[in-house]
């Protein structure tokens, strides 16, 4: 359970350089242009005018996000707790117990991160809670150890090694009796392109659960263990559960596994020019490309994006969809006799926002009045055009109305289309807004007048999802 050896940050909590305002601000320009120039190759690689509407900010946007996303690197520890260290009493001397500035246990939970995993560059959610064991009769502001725990996070990390460090930068900068983290930490799972078209049941999530002890803390037996998680139960932790140290399963991060590896070989090798621009960016953000632990890591990440390239529709729904629509009658008029709403509800998807390319994901619900001479559209064909129109670098907005229109004439005219998703950018960005989402509507034909109808339908949504399903 102990952190890394304490010597391995007293350089993160002693040193720094000083530099002047205008050479810092010119290799940060020199930076973020070197970015965008980065991700102009990439948006190419891909396949897209980076010209169009939509993509000309996008290399600034992503630089301007991954600057944010790694400022870490520029922040220093020392910085934020010096000044926040306040004195307290512990108990007087003629009583026995441990309590506020000499042995009560401090925890702080529920701090919601963000990170950027090193494997393959994708951000990952992090919940951080912190405890520590005061000692020689002072405390710590409480949002200094949020404000730690946020420097360790802002960089490309793994979730043991972040735990570790946030661990010995909090034990060398407070001088507690003891410091303890766990971080439960998400990552999004890399998709099977080929049979996600076949399957609606795609993995969705790697949950990983680490800590990380030193002092008190560094017997993962102690009592004060235990009293740390008898806090956290509530929150799902049990000790059972932390990923051990040095097990077999350590690379968490999907792009690693076996089936990653399988997707991988049916995208082929991936082009060599985009890996270079990878590794521009991370030397642009102030790493070190050549290390090992990113050895490799370019080439996951542009394997990851060619998800999203430009295809051809034929291609992806194997001419079904182009076959169905010729053959159809789109004249035919909506029978309301039983005004029956036809649905599917929780549809699954993944995208890639084209604005910050980062991933957004969540359900899409359909809902339609038959029409005459029409009868009602398989579920594996709806998935098939929701996942057709989800893997491209895409807006929500659009998303939506692409499916809807797409719908359409398969089935009349009149349809309902609502896409509920959680957006990447929302969380790692300036904005940080953990736990938003956003839901985003289509109405054509009949829905566009009928108030009852979208109210029915909408409702449906509402009691599918307080049940937890259809």
């Amino acid at each position: 359970m102990g952190c890394l050896d304490e010597g391995h940050f007293n350089g993160e909590l002693e040193n720094g350089v000083s530099i002047g305002c205008t050479e810092v601000c010119f290799e940060e320009e020199a930076n973020t242009a070197a970015i965008e120039d980065a991700v102009k190759v990439l948006l190419l690689g891909l396949g897209e005018d980076i010209n169009r509407e939509g993509l000309k900010k996008t290399p600034l946007r992503v630089a301007k996000a991954l600057r944010e996303g790694t400022r870490g690197y520029r922040q220093k520890v020392k910085d934020i707790v010096e000044g926040a260290l306040f004195p307290e009493a512990g108990l007087d001397n003629n009583r026995i117990g441990h309590a506020g500035g000499a042995g009560g246990l401090v925890i702080v939970r529920d701090l919601d991160l963000y990170s950027y995993c090193e494997s393959c560059l994708l951000p990952f959610q992090v919940k951080c809670h912190v405890g520590y064991v005061p000692s020689g009769q002072r405390v710590v502001g409480l949002s200094k150890l949020s404000r730690v725990a946020d420097v360790f996070a802002k960089r490309l990390q793994e979730p043991q090694r972040m735990a570790d460090e946030v661990c010995s930068a909090l034990h060398q900068g407070i001088k507690p009796a003891g410091v303890a983290i766990i971080l439960q930490c998400t990552h999004i799972h890399f998709p099977d392109i080929e049979s996600i078209f076949l399957e609606s049941n795609q993995q969705g999530w790697v949950k990983l659960l680490v800590s990380s002890g030193s002092g008190v803390f560094e017997n993962k037996n102690a009592d004060v263990w235990a009293d740390f998680i008898w806090l956290l139960k509530s929150r799902g932790i049990d000790m059972e559960k932390i990923h051990l140290r040095g097990s077999s399963d350590r690379c968490w991060c999907p792009s690693l596994s076996a089936l990653s590896a399988k997707v991988s070989s049916k995208i082929g090798p991936v082009n060599p020019t985009m890996v270079t621009a990878v590794s521009s960016i991370l030397n642009s953000l102030g790493e070190d490309s050549l290390r090992e632990e990113l050895e490799g890591t370019p080439s996951r990440f542009v394997k990851w994006l060619l998800n999203f390239q430009s295809i051809d529709m034929d291609v992806k729904l194997n001419g079904s969809l182009c076959g169905g629509i010729d053959s159809l009658n789109l004249n035919g008029e909506p029978n309301f006799n039983d005004k029956q709403i036809y649905s599917e509800l929780n549809l699954p998807f993944l995208s890639q926002c084209e604005h910050h390319m980062l991933p957004f994901h969540g359900v899409v619900h359909i809902g339609y009045f038959l029409s005459e001479g029409f009868n009602p559209i398989g579920k594996s064909l709806l998935q098939s055009i929701v996942h057709f129109y989800g893997f491209k670098l895409q807006v929500q907005e659009r998303l939506t109305r692409q499916i809807a229109e797409t719908i359409s004439p398969l089935l009349g005219g009149n349809v309902i289309v609502v896409v509920e998703a959680s957006h990447t950018c929302m969380i790692s960005r300036g904005i940080e807004k953990f736990g938003s989402s956003t839901a985003t509507i289509a109405v054509l034909g009949h829905f566009s007048t009928d108030l009852a109808a979208r109210a029915t339908f909408l409702q449906s949504i509402a009691s599918a999802t307080s049940s937890g399903g259809q």
